[in-house]
């Protein structure tokens, strides 16, 4: 492969693509105040101050309440065409938006909304700064699950669990060492990566490609190592990528689960139930690994939330429950597999607890 050293930079790409000439918003100092005070969601609601949370609690902004008309004068200008048809087509809109504060260009994930006729805004900030492994307090295992050449792994949690954040330090890991094309299809873009050792391509849904099961359809045909689908949200989203890992790509992917276990029921949620022989057999052989995270309040000073992380790989024991259709016993199948890096989110906050009380440094080999 060339040296990256040759090709264009992909912030270079994003600058073009994202940073559109405009006047500067009125909102965006409502941004400027979230990165200012490290916070990691802005709430506007109608008849409420701007909410912030930060560490896990949401705290309002020292001004009054936002009215109506206000909030449609902030909102409406962030959105351009195509957003604002998907908007009074379908009552939302997600989208990504940049604020620079002090020279340096901040990325959030922005869900415009209607709620009780009004319109608002819930906006999560995207870290400028990949953080490693050890930054995150990940399991050592985290690396191993990065040298597959093919398969699927699957990050699970609830909504600000902290997945796209644990994938983006995967795949920086990878960047990091390997020379592989790297295909991100995502909505929106989150993470930016700068390309080191990989070629990578980010597509965002809506802006480059119609829709996930296009992108998937044509992720096949782009020649890449490595893939990471946004979300898993759909029968056809999930049959294509585990068509994409059968066939000899590393998929990454996030799924709403509450632990690593559960993933699979609600895998087979997706399908029907006379599929779901089928697709337990092709979650078995295809599978390396689920990581499973809840973030939580620290207990270390200076830290704000960490993640408890539990993690199962498919070892002969794992398959062999997952074909059964014995789910019941996959926590057991975590626990005794503990000598193999297996964790479940007991073993994860007993880690953390004893790390944050005796100064210990987190495990950073496998």
């Amino acid at each position: 492969m060339a040296s990256t050293e040759q090709s264009t930079p992909i912030e270079d790409q994003d600058a073009a693509r994202f940073l559109q000439d405009r006047e500067e918003l009125e909102v965006d100092k409502l941004f400027r105040a979230l990165v200012k005070l490290e916070g990691s969601d802005l709430h506007l609601k109608v008849g409420r101050p701007p909410i912030v949370r930060k560490d896990g609690a949401l705290k309002e902004l020292s001004r009054g309440p936002i009215n109506r008309e206000e909030m449609v004068r902030l909102l409406f200008p962030m959105m351009d065409k195509r957003n604002r048809g998907i908007f009074e087509a379908e009552g939302g809109a997600d989208f990504a938006h940049i604020v620079n504060v002090d020279g340096e260009d901040w990325r959030f994930r922005v869900n415009m909304l209607t709620q009780l006729g009004n319109i608002g805004l819930v906006a999560r900030r995207v870290n400028n700064f990949i953080p490693d492994f050890e930054g995150l307090n990940l399991p050592p295992i985290i690396e191993s699950l990065c040298k597959f050449d093919q398969g699927m792994i699957l990050l699970a949690g609830v909504t600000g669990s902290g997945k796209s954040t644990t994938i983006a330090s995967m795949l920086n890991w990878i960047n990091k060492r390997e020379t592989k094309h790297i295909l991100t299809l995502e909505d929106p873009i989150e993470f930016v990566y700068k390309e080191e050792k990989c070629l990578i391509n980010q597509r965002e849904i809506g802006m480059d490609v119609k829709d996930f099961s296009i992108a998937m359809k044509h992720a096949v045909r782009e020649d890449p190592d490595i893939i990471l689908v946004g979300e898993l949200r759909d029968e056809e989203t999930f049959m294509t990528a585990i068509h994409a890992a059968e066939t000899g790509h590393l998929v990454f992917g996030t799924i709403h689960a509450s632990s690593a276990a559960t993933t699979i029921g609600r895998v087979l949620d997706l399908f029907p139930e006379d599929m779901h022989g089928a697709i337990r057999s092709a979650i078995a052989f295809n599978m390396k690994g689920i990581v499973a995270q809840k973030l939580l309040p620290s207990i270390k000073d200076g830290v704000g939330r960490v993640p408890t992380v539990e993690v199962m790989t498919f070892n002969p024991t794992v398959r062999k429950l997952v074909l059964e259709g014995t789910d019941e016993k996959l926590p057991d199948a975590i626990r005794i597999g503990s000598e193999e890096g297996m964790q479940d989110f007991i073993m994860s906050l007993k880690e953390l607890i004893d790390v944050a009380r005796n100064s210990v440094p987190c495990r950073t080999k496998p």
